[in-house]
Order: structure tokens, then C-alpha cells, then sequence
């Protein structure tokens, strides 16, 4: 394991919940120091949502001061205007993160699951039972919404990149960094 010490925002994107946790770790050890949800299904207007997401992001920046960012990246869902939104919360996520000069890092669902569970088809409750294993969770400090533990498995995800020399993260280490590597996803 990377023996720097490092703080992980994780980040679950969604547009009516939005999972984000806090893991601190140096070397072998990992500890929790928040994890919640957003709540935003109470706003109809998208575009507030996008809104809140990112001074939500910013807030949890300046708050826990992370060395680092971690998020899911987009599956692919039936239901595209699902995904159109999953993507913007996602992309204001990231780019609140961007704004305070955070290294991006993206995982797959999968490989969340693998590294979590060892079963890249693992449930949302298998994942969060193993976290509460690993991190030793109470469980009266277990969340009702599984938004929260998937944001904490990213987060812990990362973590466990940090010793792995094949990492296979995305890294950005600026709005400029991101457009040179994305230059078909920016629009001039």
C-alpha cells in the first residue's frame, strides 16, 4: 500500500440522490470520516439539481480538504434519458471538483464490485456488508440509502488503487489536462 497519507471524496453521481463519502487512509489503514447522500428528489427543476450538485462538491472540497477525487464512471442503461442525466450530475461532480484542482479518477461499476467483493456482479447489499466488514461500520451507522456505501466503496476502491502499480484510473490534473486527453468531449 501507498504509505502517503491521502483524502478520498468519493462520489456516487445521481441527480435524485447522490452518494459521497470521506475516507482517510496512510498506508494500511482506511477510516471513515463522513458519508451520505444529497438528497435532491424534492427538485423538480434539472438544472437546480446540477446546481446543488456542484456547490455540494465544493462545500465537501473545502470542508475535508481530499488529496484526491474518485468517481463512478457512466454504465450503459436502457432508458437514455436516464443516462443523459446520470452524465450531467456526474460531469458537474467532476467539474467542481476540477474547480478546486482536484486529480480526477474514474472506476467502472465492475471494477468497484471486483475490488470490493472479488464478484464484478455483486449486489449494492453485498458491497455495502463487505465495507461494513472491512471498515468496521456499526450498524446503527449503516445508511437507509445504499448511495452512501457506493460512494464509500469508490472511495475505498481508489484506496486500494493507490498500492496497485497497474492501476487503470483515468487522472486529470486540470480542466486543460482533462480537454487535451477528451478533446472529443469538449465543445469549443
Amino acid at each position: 500500500m501507498n504509505s502517503r497519507p491521502h483524502t478520498i471524496l468519493g462520489i456516487d453521481p445521481g441527480t435524485t440522490f447522490m452518494g459521497w463519502a470521506i475516507l482517510r487512509t496512510e498506508g494500511s489503514k482506511a477510516e471513515i470520516v463522513d458519508f451520505g447522500v444529497l438528497d435532491l428528489h424534492k427538485l423538480e427543476n434539472h438544472y437546480e439539481k446540477l446546481q446543488q450538485i456542484f456547490f455540494f462538491v465544493q462545500d465537501l472540497v473545502v470542508k475535508h480538504q481530499p488529496t484526491t477525487f474518485a468517481v463512478e464512471t457512466q454504465f450503459v442503461d436502457k432508458n437514455v434519458q436516464t443516462m443523459l442525466r446520470l452524465a450531467h450530475g456526474q460531469g458537474v461532480a467532476i467539474a467542481a471538483a476540477l474547480s478546486k484542482d482536484l486529480p480526477i479518477n474514474e472506476y467502472s461499476p465492475m471494477k468497484i464490485k471486483m475490488a470490493i467483493t472479488g464478484n464484478g456482479h455483486a449486489s449494492k447489499e453485498q458491497v455495502a456488508g463487505m465495507l461494513q466488514r472491512f471498515l468496521h461500520i456499526p450498524e446503527e451507522r449503516m445508511p437507509k440509502k445504499l448511495d452512501a456505501t457506493d460512494a464509500l466503496a469508490i472511495a475505498y476502491c481508489h484506496y486500494l488503487q493507490l498500492g496497485s502499480p497497474l492501476s487503470d484510473a483515468v487522472k486529470y490534473k486540470s480542466w486543460a489536462d482533462f480537454a487535451k486527453r477528451n478533446s472529443n468531449k469538449v465543445h469549443k
